[in-house]
């Protein structure tokens, strides 16, 4: 079965080619399956129509999806749109996985310092029965409810949540898996990486 991979990332790594990188590298040996990646034009006329337009968008792209793929530069942690794919994906149940990108040369032929990662930024908390679990996410230093999805209401989740967990709160870290495409060799493990 082939293995279905949403790629969420800034757009500017896309202009400045870091992200083109991996996502030429993915179409290559996976046949062109991948998803998330929009033309301008789509992205720009869903924007036009609004958030809940944005929002179908997203969600069309993830379902059939196993794998969230973060493509983290700069900038990426503190976009609106790649906070919503990852929370989107974790309601669904997706593997998260991030691949730092700063390390691949841009069109500047220059590589830049790591971008901070997403999932520190985003986390949920487990209920004292370990049926539900509500979204969170940190803004200026502090957590706040997500409720970008459905309200922010508590979400009975497809992922496995251990009996230790009920009743506790962590980021997304614990929850993910982050690799270097540089200095974890992304160009031969990258399907790997990927369910």
């Amino acid at each position: 079965m082939a293995k279905r991979v949403f790629f969420c990332f800034d757009h500017q790594d896309v202009v400045d080619v870091r992200a083109r990188v991996v996502l030429d590298y993915w179409k290559m040996i996976s046949n062109g399956d991948f998803t998330g990646y929009f033309d301008p034009s789509v992205w720009d006329a869903a924007k036009e129509n609004g958030p809940e337009a944005v929002k179908r968008l997203v969600d069309n792209a993830i379902a059939g999806t196993t794998t969230t793929c973060v493509l983290i530069g700069s900038h990426t942690w503190e976009r609106k749109w790649v906070r919503y794919e990852i929370m989107r994906s974790l309601k669904k149940g997706n593997l998260l996985v991030g691949v730092h990108i700063n390390s691949i040369p841009g069109k500047d032929n220059e590589t830049k310092p790591l971008g901070q990662n997403p999932f520190e930024e985003l986390g949920f908390t487990v209920s004292e029965s370990g049926a539900t679990v509500t979204l969170w996410e940190m803004v200026q230093a502090k957590w706040r409810k997500y409720e970008e999805i459905d309200g922010g209401d508590s979400y009975h989740l497809s992922l496995a949540v251990d009996a230790s967990l009920q009743g506790e709160g962590f980021n997304l870290t614990h929850y993910s898996t982050t690799y270097d495409w540089i200095e974890d060799q992304g160009y031969k493990n990258f399907s790997l990486w990927v369910i």
